[in-house]
This record gives C-alpha cells, sequence and structure tokens, in this order.
C-alpha cells in the first residue's frame, strides 16, 4: 500500500480499512450499500478496523475509494492470497478479462490446415 497506506484519504479512514472492507464485501458478495448496513451490526470487525460504530463510511465513500486504488493493490492482494494455498503446479489465472476466442479460433484454424 506504500508508505501513506496508515494516513487517512482525504480527512477520512486509512488505506488500509478501505481495503479490508473491500475484501469483506468481495467474500461475502454485499452491495457497497449492504456492507454500510453489514458494518453497523458487525462489532468485531469494527474492533478489528478501530472503527466506532456510528462512523462506518457510507456506501458512495465505500464506491468511491474503491475506484481510486490502483491495479496493483489488487494484483498484490491476490499475489499474497495465492501464496498462502498449497500449490499443485497446475494452475491457471486470468484476470484480464481479454476475450481469447478471437485468437484461440484463429490458432486453431491454422493449426488444422
Amino acid at each position: 500500500m506504500g508508505k501513506h497506506a496508515g494516513e487517512p484519504a482525504s480527512g477520512g479512514f486509512a488505506c488500509w480499512k478501505h481495503v479490508v472492507i473491500h475484501c469483506f464485501r468481495r467474500e461475502e458478495g454485499y452491495s457497497f450499500r449492504e456492507t454500510e448496513n453489514r458494518l453497523e451490526y458487525m462489532t468485531a470487525l469494527l474492533e478489528v478496523l478501530d472503527i466506532e460504530e456510528g462512523d462506518v463510511p457510507d456506501f458512495t465513500t465505500l464506491n468511491k475509494s474503491f475506484d481510486r486504488f490502483k491495479m496493483w493493490v489488487w494484483r498484490a492482494l491476490l499475489r499474497v492470497s495465492a501464496q498462502q494455498h498449497p500449490q499443485s503446479g497446475h494452475v491457471a489465472l486470468d484476470s484480464t478479462f481479454f476475450d481469447r476466442g478471437h485468437a484461440s479460433a484463429y490458432y486453431r484454424t491454422r493449426s488444422v490446415s
């Protein structure tokens, strides 16, 4: 997260707190609005994040902070989480969302000829 990870983003919460909330949101499959409501009642998570019950960030704040994070933050989290699991040597991951259908059809046509 860099040297400014513990500093509040524009007077709000520290960057690492936003990342934890986004990871929680994605893991549980909540929308931004649902995340705000769920956090109000999850006192254990609020204690870990050192957030008071009435100070839960608004869902619009969460939405904006999600868009502000650079891709390298999410790649670093993916790399760290992937290293925590045993590796079998037979893993493929594609997070580019690049449509490979056209390239695969072209290769298949070329290789058959």
